[in-house]
């Protein structure tokens, strides 16, 4: 018999600005510039007796304290992040929520205006 698993999403934006070393001196990547990121996170599990797999207010209010280690900041200059690729966000933002969202098995990160975006998922 298979086991029913539920997944719910909370959504959350930033802004943040961002430009990449390895690219030569003259190309538009390696000057600073920012973007609108949009993102969200996963979880997954049984509902708990309220019906629910975790109160969407507080998924909210910890996702809000780690993205707000990000929003309005200048990416490599955020300890811990490195290079500051979608892909490295994402894991960026996956470790750091991890322990806090019991559950947690996506973390997805994205570029909507350039039509990009990174998946993490765990689990």
């Amino acid at each position: 018999m298979t086991e029913t698993r539920l997944e719910i999403t909370k959504e959350f934006t930033f802004e943040a600005a961002h430009y990449f070393e390895h690219e030569a001196e003259d190309h538009p990547f390696s000057r600073m510039h920012g973007h609108s990121f949009a993102g969200s996170v996963t979880l997954a599990g049984k509902p708990n007796d309220k019906g629910w797999i975790k109160d969407t207010w507080k998924i909210e209010q910890i996702v809000a304290g780690v993205v707000g280690l990000l929003d309005h900041r200048l990416l490599n200059e955020v300890e811990g992040l490195n290079k500051p690729s979608l892909e490295n966000i994402c894991a960026f933002l996956f470790d750091r929520l991890e322990d806090q969202l019991p559950g947690l098995v996506a973390v997805e990160v994205g570029r909507p205006s350039c039509g990009e975006r990174a998946v993490l998922r765990r689990g």
